[in-house]
C-alpha cells in the first residue's frame, strides 16, 4: 500500500511556473511508477506527465511537453511536476498516482493508488 500527499498547487499568473510535489508513504515506492493527471469540473481526468520507476522513461501529453518537467527522488520518495510558461488552460485539480510498471502510462485506470489532489489556477 502506498500513500501520495501532493503539495505545491496555487494561484499563479500566466507565463509563470510552479512546482508540485508528491510525496509518498508506504512500502516498495521505488518500485511503482509514478504518473500525473489533472482533472476539471467539465472534463475526465487527463494524462499530464509519467515516470518510470527508475527515472530513466518519461511520457508527456502533447499539451505540456516542452512545458512541464517530472521527475523523481527514490531516496525522499518525491515524485515532481516543474510547471513552466502556464497558461489558463493548466488550470485543474492535480493528482499523482503510482502503477506497476508495464501497460500504457497513459490511462488512468492502469494506476493504483491516488493521492487527494492539489488545485492549480492560472489567471490571466
Amino acid at each position: 500500500q502506498v500513500q501520495l500527499v501532493e503539495s505545491g498547487g496555487g494561484l499563479v499568473q500566466a507565463g509563470g511556473s510552479l512546482r508540485l510535489s508528491c510525496r509518498a508513504s508506504g512500502r516498495g515506492f521505488s518500485s511503482y511508477a509514478l504518473g500525473w493527471f489533472r482533472q476539471t469540473p467539465e472534463k475526465e481526468r487527463d494524462f499530464v506527465a509519467a515516470i518510470t520507476w527508475s527515472g530513466a522513461t518519461t511520457y508527456y501529453a502533447d499539451s505540456v511537453k516542452g512545458r512541464f518537467s517530472i521527475s523523481r527522488d527514490n531516496a525522499g520518495n518525491t515524485v515532481y511536476l516543474q510547471m513552466n510558461s502556464l497558461q489558463r488552460e493548466d488550470t485543474a485539480v492535480y493528482y499523482c498516482a503510482a502503477r506497476r510498471g508495464g501497460g500504457d502510462y497513459y490511462l488512468h485506470a492502469g494506476y493504483l493508488f491516488w493521492g487527494q489532489g492539489t488545485q492549480v489556477t492560472v489567471s490571466s
